[in-house]
């Protein structure tokens, strides 16, 4: 029995009768506290009992029941009912709890636990009407800014070993929620679609032609793309969500992008202490998500934008006054570390790009062997700036003091600011104004190496007919 949080003269009561071997869903609602009864169990399945039911602190029609198979809820006093799934198994609930202050649904089950489902509130704003659009792009709650603690260490269940219990934190940042009535298909989804039904109906099945598994070869897959943009409607982030038919979450983790080079397989950290790479926390302040859809290079919007904001925790024991100009130095930081970055690796591909030339030369008669004489000054060139970057190797090998390079110096003041909301310290304006004096010339000389240097050496072996090294294009004529 649970009486309801909105008239007192209203009280819901569902029956077990399954040990008379009868497994009817019994549901009902009295609206004169008690004195008659009628039946909300709707089009519930016909065998499912039903253990429990649970209010919406809000909606007085939205309505949870646990049962022999699952949750369902409803939105209209218990006309029609939806099973929630959410990767949930099929399994008896037999209690129900709403935590009405974060609108989390909590489910204790038989033999597997209990189960939350984080914020709700989405399910209110669900209609008919509501469905039948391209998409629907729910209000997001507003979002609070602050550091994720490790308690154990490092994130996760850390280094104590498979058998410690851990249940999954809710994901941090701006919760985002989206429904789509359809998924996103490739060209070769929708051909083995129609097919399928064509099979079905008894009708003819030909082959694609060629042109069209070409287009189905070629086909970059759909996406779906959330927009962040702030108040100034500059876009400050965008990323993917899954693009599969039925209910979607995602958080944004109000955090600028990662300026690093680029990684093509990146996927979850590997060790315990391992963070993604982000940028600095953006402002707080209000900023909107939009839902777009970008099939075969056409990005249309489906929803949007909704509107919402992002507050500062205030848990910090050293406050700022000033975020926006902590943010401007994460900033510059983030800045001069993507150019260090891609200086580095800049020169790791010359290296690599002279290795292959002193190969060439020696496997060309036709070269003159001088040649190598320059590929040594540009090795040596390339590795001076080496210790530029990275510091004194050859000492530091042997365990000796060395002056930071510009990469350790770059590297400590974004490791020591990416989880702050705080002003940086003295030590980390210095660092990084040293970094970047020392950078400016250097990265000229590397631009100077690369771009005339090395492409005259490479414009030599080309004309001399030296077999292909990595980045030239070769000349051909007839």
């Amino acid at each position: 029995i649970e009486p309801s949080r909105f008239d007192d003269q209203v009280v819901f009561a569902s029956f077990d009768n399954h040990k008379r071997d009868d497994f009817k869903p019994y549901l009902l609602m009295s609206k004169d506290q008690g004195r008659s009864w009628k039946s909300i169990a709707g089009d519930l399945p016909e065998r499912g009992t039903i253990y429990t039911i649970g209010q919406d602190g809000v909606d007085p029609d939205l309505l949870f029941v646990g049962t022999e198979f699952g949750v369902f809820f409803t939105r209209n006093g218990g006309r029609n009912w939806v099973q929630l799934s959410a990767g949930m198994p099929t399994i008896a609930c037999r209690d129900l709890e709403i935590q009405r202050r974060e609108n989390d649904l909590v489910v204790a089950t038989f033999g597997r636990g209990i189960y939350i489902l984080d914020d709700y509130s989405p399910l209110r704003n669900l209609e008919p009407a509501t469905l039948e659009k391209d998409a629907v792009l729910f209000p997001v709650k507003p979002a609070l800014i602050y550091h994720p603690g490790t308690p154990i260490g490092s994130s996760g269940k850390g280094h104590q070993g498979d058998s410690f219990y851990l249940a999954p934190n809710p994901p941090y940042g701006a919760i985002i929620t989206y429904y789509l009535p359809q998924g996103l298909q490739t060209l070769e989804g929708q051909r083995r679609k129609a097919d399928k039904e064509k099979f079905q109906n008894d009708e003819p099945v030909f082959y694609p032609t060629w042109d069209e598994l070409r287009a189905e070869d070629r086909e970059i897959d759909p996406a779906i793309i959330l927009t962040i943009r702030d108040a100034q409607d500059h876009v400050v982030r965008r990323f993917t969500g899954p693009d599969g038919k039925g209910f979607h979450r995602v958080a944004w983790d109000l955090r600028y992008p990662d300026t690093g080079p680029v990684e093509l397989n990146r996927g979850e950290p590997s060790t315990p202490w391992e963070d993604i790479p982000a940028g600095p926390y953006a402002m707080p302040g209000s900023y909107s998500v939009t839902l777009a859809k970008r099939v075969r290079g056409t990005e249309t919007t489906l929803a949007g934008p909704v509107n919402f904001r992002t507050k500062l925790l205030g848990n910090n024991a050293l406050q700022t006054d000033d975020f926006g100009a902590s943010l401007a130095f994460q900033q510059e930081a983030a800045e001069l570390s993507r150019a260090v970055q891609g200086a580095a690796r800049t020169i790791r591909d010359a290296e690599s790009r002279l290795d292959h030339i002193r190969q060439a030369i020696n496997d060309t008669p036709a070269l003159d062997r001088s040649l190598l004489a320059e590929v040594d000054r540009l090795q040596n060139a390339l590795a001076d700036m080496r210790v530029v970057l990275h510091g004194d190797r050859t000492i530091s090998r042997r365990s000796e003091p060395v002056t930071p390079g510009i990469c350790s110096r770059v590297s400590r003041v974004m490791w020591g600011t990416r989880e702050i909301t705080t002003a940086p310290t003295d030590t980390q304006r210095r660092s990084l104004a040293i970094a970047a004096g020392q950078f400016g010339p250097l990265l000229e000389e590397l631009r100077q190496l690369v771009e005339q240097d090395l492409a005259a050496l490479e414009s030599t072996l080309e004309k001399a007919g030296a077999p292909y090294t990595p980045g030239r294009i070769p000349v051909w004529r007839k």
